[in-house]
């Protein structure tokens, strides 16, 4: 099961149940992790935890509430105190927006506003207000959020989903500015449109699905075993030289066209 580059690491990946993150759960434990899938969904998370102890690998479900800044410190020091550290946390739980007409800022409810910032962008500020001791006392470690192409280039119309994917990637620039003397490195990923539940929206209607294939260079959606493997090598002594950064992994979605 294991190739080993990660042998002895504790790591976190929340919005684990499914598409990224569940993707990424099992390639950080094909790399040697010990993976705590963490999930809102206890049976998703725990379905996605099952798969990787029958592929060989190790690992446990535990659920939570990303947007509970309570239920984040749980979640650490429960990984704490049952696999003895935490090295890695790959900060992925988010929520999508419909696309529809009621997502432009005036025509928005600010209830939803307040459900996008809170699971998207303070989602992130939590895990890691409690992420980075627990990592410190381990040694140090590397932090991943899941940004967005959109943390750079707006789609239009989605202002809650824009606005809190542009906050992950300047909070995690931030963090990273404190976190590099105490050896937790923190850096972002930027995928573009990606086969996963969250974006059924698009998957389900095959005239958007192409559309939106046609909008990346090389004309195709991107998998979540590619954006998995990319947390590998964040998550890796291979990206050492990497504090800060926002990585954009979206096939050219950003340098090319837009549907």
């Amino acid at each position: 099961m294991t190739d080993g580059v990660l042998a002895g690491r504790v790591a976190i990946v929340t919005g684990g149940a499914s598409g990224i993150g569940r993707a990424s759960a099992g390639a950080l434990a094909t790399a040697g992790a010990t993976v705590v899938v963490a999930d809102l969904d206890p049976a998703g998370a725990e379905d996605a935890a099952a798969s990787i102890r029958r592929a060989g690998g190790s690992a446990a479900a535990m659920t939570v509430d990303v947007g509970d800044v309570d239920d984040c410190g749980r979640l650490v020091a429960a990984t704490v105190s049952e696999f003895g550290g935490l090295h890695i946390l790959h900060a992925n739980a988010g929520i999508a927006m419909p696309f529809r007409g009621d997502a432009f800022t005036p025509d928005a409810d600010p209830e939803v506003w307040d459900r996008v910032i809170r699971v998207n962008l303070s989602g992130v500020f939590y895990c890691c207000h409690h992420a980075i001791p627990a990592m410190v006392a381990s040694g140090g470690g590397s932090i991943i959020t899941t940004g967005s192409s959109m943390s750079t280039l707006p789609l239009g119309g989605l202002d809650a989903y824009a606005a809190s994917k542009g906050g992950v990637a300047m909070l995690t620039k931030s963090m990273a500015v404190g976190c590099g003397p105490l050896g937790v490195r923190v850096n972002a990923i930027g995928p573009g449109y990606v086969e996963t539940p969250m974006n059924g929206v698009i998957l389900d209607v095959p005239e958007l699905t192409a559309a939106f294939a046609a909008g990346h260079a090389d004309g195709n959606l991107q998998t979540p075993e590619e954006i998995g493997d990319l947390v590998v090598f964040l998550a890796s002594d291979a990206s050492r030289s990497l504090n800060g950064a926002l990585l954009t992994c979206d096939r050219g979605w950003t340098s090319f066209k837009r549907p």
